[in-house]
């Protein structure tokens, strides 16, 4: 049985892709800052009849992550964990604003949850990843590679992240890491990026990015960074390799 601990899972790309992994048969440890939204959540995987566990709490807090650390490595065992995802993630203040505007709590705030979180926490679960030959996933951001105006504190955040997780696969052979870029998405965290505009015409997660990382998690191709639409596209083009 194959187990996956996911951050932020409550909604979004986090609660699609654990529905979608529940459907498929993993064990798994869900994280979210919200306690009755995770503990909702909980219920809906669990009606898929495998074991899923909700940590309710922040990345940011050592304490919080300790306790999911604990969780894990009880439920994986011997067998170890097949997949982390680091999916939690914050845009900081909100409206976005340029850099000058970005105060320097604003932007450690943003780098305690984005990068300093996922980077603790890879740690803490390394030897049950490496026993499992595992993966260390990754969301991104087209904003970790591009120059968007106001965006500077999140996408440096996103870039921070890809580079830790890419240079982790590098440094541990028996792991492998993934940077994923999910695009934009019809989301409560796209809808807080873009107050007052009207975003229905982003596609849901499950309808692109789930599909994606799922084509990815089949496939394992090289440690590296995707495009989930690339993914997905190479997956259901008839002669194209995935």
């Amino acid at each position: 049985m194959s187990t996956a601990l996911i951050t932020g899972a409550t909604q979004g790309l986090g609660r699609a892709l654990a529905g979608s992994l529940a459907d498929r048969g993993w064990d798994l440890v869900v994280t979210a800052r919200d306690g009755a939204a995770l503990a909702h959540a909980v219920d809906e995987l669990r009606d898929h009849g495998h074991q899923v566990v909700g940590a309710a709490g922040d990345v940011s807090d050592a304490v919080h992550r300790d306790e999911v650390a604990d969780v894990v490595i009880r439920m994986a065992g011997a067998h170890g964990l097949d997949l982390l995802v680091h999916n939690a993630s914050t845009l900081g203040p909100v409206p976005l604003r340029p850099l000058r505007e970005l105060s320097t709590d604003d932007l450690a705030a943003v780098l305690a949850v984005n990068v300093l979180a996922p980077h603790a926490l890879t740690r803490a679960l390394l030897p049950s990843l490496a026993a499992a030959g595992g993966t260390v996933l990754a969301i991104s951001s087209d904003a970790g590679i591009e120059h968007y105006e106001t965006w500077g504190g999140y996408g440096a955040s996103k870039a921070a992240l890809d580079h830790l997780t890419l240079t982790l696969a590098a440094e541990e052979p028996a792991v492998r890491g993934y940077a994923v870029d999910p695009g934009d998405m019809r989301t409560a965290m796209h809808q807080a990026a873009f107050l007052g505009e009207d975003i229905t015409d982003r596609p849901l997660p499950q309808e692109v990015a789930v599909p994606g990382i799922l084509t990815l998690l089949d496939t394992r191709p090289a440690s590296g960074r995707y495009r989930a639409a690339d993914l997905l596209a190479a997956a259901t083009t008839p002669g194209v390799a995935s």
